[in-house]
């Protein structure tokens, strides 16, 4: 499949519908919190931002290896939009999760969500290459997505950031009802749309949704829930990742040369058990087939490109 996805064929929709039903299953039964356990000796590489970019999602698999239970991956949201070659990224990372449930994790990102897919280029890719039917599929599923990970009890895994309010237990998140699209506020909203900021405290948030978090903020979500660590995605970084808030927290983001214009790195971190520490690779962009970043987008939009 991956191979025909490079040679820019289609997958036949009874194959896909298949992969997104199982899907489908596989993700409702997932709390909306899940905990990874990495056995002592072994791996565990995160992943940020991938928003349709399937050649360079490739070739982290040829740098660091294809999933696998001995190999397994943690994809933190934003795997669509933007990039034109969205359907080829989200079938195949479905596809390793159903094949093997434990190869892969995978988080919502704020681009999982209908609003999102309308305007920056998935719905119209999905229209294109598969059909309306499935529009709507992958929209309900996107709805099933886990919203955070934490990794052996120490280190807190989600798209965005922190929270608005201090006190936010993990088990608040554990109890949140995921089943529907992202609220314009509240902890769902701000895990998937908060970014940290320099200095102490909170502000706004630059994207006009979410909230600005400093340091500090970290710190006490980090000792009220006795973890060492957040890795979180959302932005764009030059070098792929950027380590900030005293070593505690890191942004990884995974789609170099994003929209083929911001000539930044991609990066992943890898995780070994028992000690976690955070050994993080940076990769260049490769090329791909002629098609424009934001091809099936919005038209209103492409005006601006």
């Amino acid at each position: 499949m991956m191979d025909d996805f490079k040679n820019q064929k289609c997958l036949h929709k009874r194959y896909a519908f298949q992969i997104v039903l199982q899907m489908r299953e596989m993700l409702q039964a997932l709390p909306s919190l899940v905990d990874i356990n990495v056995p002592d000796g072994s791996l565990l590489t995160v992943c940020g931002d991938v928003h349709g970019q399937f050649y360079d999602l490739i070739n982290i698999f040829e740098l660091n290896g294809l999933p696998s239970e001995e190999n397994p991956y943690l994809f933190n949201g934003d795997f669509v939009d933007r990039g034109s070659f969205s359907v080829e990224v989200i079938l195949t990372l479905f596809a390793f999760k159903c094949m093997c449930p434990s190869a892969i994790y995978l988080a919502r990102g704020n681009h999982e969500s209908k609003s999102m897919n309308k305007i920056y280029g998935f719905e119209g890719e999905v229209r294109s290459k598969l059909s309306e039917t499935f529009v709507e599929l992958f929209a309900e599923v996107f709805c099933y997505l886990p919203l955070a990970h934490v990794i052996n009890q120490k280190v807190f895994v989600v798209h965005g950031g922190l929270f608005s309010v201090d006190g936010v237990k993990l088990s608040d998140i554990r109890a949140i009802d995921r089943f529907c699209e992202p609220p314009e506020e509240g902890l769902m909203c701000e895990l998937l749309w908060s970014d940290p900021q320099p200095c102490p405290g909170r502000g706004p948030s630059k994207r006009g949704v979410g909230l600005s978090f400093g340091a500090d903020v970290t710190r006490r979500f980090l000792q009220d829930n006795n973890l060492d660590l957040v890795v979180r995605s959302h932005e764009v970084k030059d070098e792929g990742y950027e380590i900030e808030h005293d070593g505690k927290l890191i942004t990884v983001f995974s789609a170099p040369n994003y929209c083929d214009q911001m000539g930044n790195k991609g990066a992943f971190i890898r995780f070994e058990a028992p000690d976690l520490k955070p050994n993080i690779v940076t990769f260049s962009a490769v090329p791909h087939p002629d098609v424009k970043p934001m091809a099936y987008a919005n038209n209103f939009l492409r005006m601006f490109q």
